[in-house]
């Protein structure tokens, strides 16, 4: 089980790695559509849609990148100075009975809502917008999908931490 775990934080590991540098090509398109805004009155929807698309995609796929390596704030309390143990029983718990009914949940409610844009092929509100609304859409189920990945790995790791020795 353990090599399952090892290859679900490989594969979120390459997908997060990949869309971080994403971040630098948002601050990079931001900063120039700014300049051309307030120094040139030029202005682009379709730039600007490209950011907030970047953004999207950045934070929803590397968000079980991040959870794998312990990046996600928690309230961390108690689990900072708790014995491993403990640690191992509060991420379990945490995976088995918020995670996955979370990510469950979205994906259930999320697939019809990605489906019905791309049956359509849904596009931009605006003239000049990005036509991939539907693409953008499709984000949210695999966000919930790779979380929910990524909290079968973090339930094995807990489990073994569990049956480890004492």
């Amino acid at each position: 089980m353990s090599a399952l775990a090892d290859r679900i934080d490989r594969f979120t590991g390459v997908i997060g790695r990949g869309v971080a540098r994403l971040a630098l090509l948002v601050v990079l398109v931001q900063f120039a559509l700014v300049v051309a805004r307030y120094a040139f009155g030029l202005g682009s929807i379709w730039l600007s849609e490209a950011v907030i698309y970047a953004h999207a995609t950045l934070f929803l796929l590397a968000a079980a990148w991040t959870l794998s390596a312990n990046g996600h704030v928690r309230v961390d309390v108690f689990y900072a100075h708790a014995a491993p143990r403990t640690r191992a029983f509060v991420d379990l718990f945490g995976a088995l009975l918020l995670l996955m009914p979370f990510a469950l949940t979205l994906i259930w409610l999320s697939v019809p809502y990605a489906a019905r844009s791309w049956a359509i092929f849904e596009g931009s509100r605006e003239a000049s917008g990005l036509p991939l609304v539907f693409a953008l859409k499709t984000l949210i189920p695999l966000f919930a999908a790779m979380m929910a990945l990524q909290g079968v790995a973090q339930a094995i790791r807990a489990l073994a931490a569990l049956k480890g020795p004492r």
